[in-house]
């Protein structure tokens, strides 16, 4: 999905016809580009490559004293219908990115001494306590101030909850590695259901990584939750 042209088209639509420098400023100011993936960096060649398309349309051309010549744009027709198909897409996604703690946790930690393991994810643990209070300092500022609307209040909170979330998964995790619980099992032996479950642990779950590890049979392959059809099954209905 193209967050960016989400972004550029929603703020055009928000605050009427803007120049590049305007929607990178906010862009910058709201710090998009950390926490939204929004490319602010290629914003000026979006914003002509939707020109090209039809999706935006060029105003008027601006400039102040010697500073360089600013391209004023306004949302087409043609580019509220992709606003509005970009934003569905949006509010409907479930998706969600690399998990590189996860594929160091189920791959990557043979050999590693216990409590060294424990001080790494005790430091993540403690880096992001650090961020949930700075974040949720943030969103009672901007409050208190006026500044936020309830939606950008709730988004914030909702990244509060997943700090929170993450900081109880890793209380969890270190009371698991003080005992002498072994930490591995046996990757080649599980069924389908099994790897399914453990790649929506992973947040990976997916059809197309529903396939076959090395060594594991056929018949531990098609196991499935009770009341759902199997891999096999579902792709034979297809």
């Amino acid at each position: 999905m193209n967050l960016t042209r989400l972004m550029a088209l929603g703020t055009l639509v928000r605050y009427g016809p803007q120049h590049g420098h305007q929607i990178r400023r906010l862009a910058d100011l709201t710090d998009v580009a950390e926490w939204g993936g929004v490319s602010v960096g290629a914003l000026y060649r979006e914003l002509r490559a939707m020109e090209r398309e039809g999706l935006v349309e060029t105003l008027r051309t601006e400039q102040v004293g010697r500073r360089p010549a600013r391209t004023v744009y306004a949302i087409t027709g043609e580019g509220r219908l992709e606003l509005t198909t970009l934003r569905a897409h949006a509010l409907a996604e479930m998706e969600t990115g690399p998990n590189a703690l996860a594929v160091a946790l189920i791959f990557a930690v043979d050999g590693m001494d216990r409590e060294e393991l424990r001080g790494a994810l005790r430091a993540r643990r403690d880096r992001l306590a650090i961020m949930g209070r700075e974040l949720a300092a943030d969103r009672e500022r901007g409050l208190a101030r006026g500044y936020l609307s309830p939606l950008e209040s709730a988004t914030m909170r909702r990244g509060e909850m997943h700090v929170e979330t993450e900081v109880r998964w890793h209380d969890e995790l270190d009371a698991l590695l003080a005992t002498e619980v072994p930490l591995h099992g046996n990757a080649e032996r599980r069924g389908s259901a099994a790897r399914q479950a453990l790649l929506a642990m992973a947040g990976a779950a997916g059809d197309d990584d529903e396939r076959a590890l090395p060594g594991a049979d056929d018949t531990a392959g098609d196991e499935t939750p009770p009341g759902r059809p199997s891999s096999k099954q579902a792709r034979g209905q297809q």
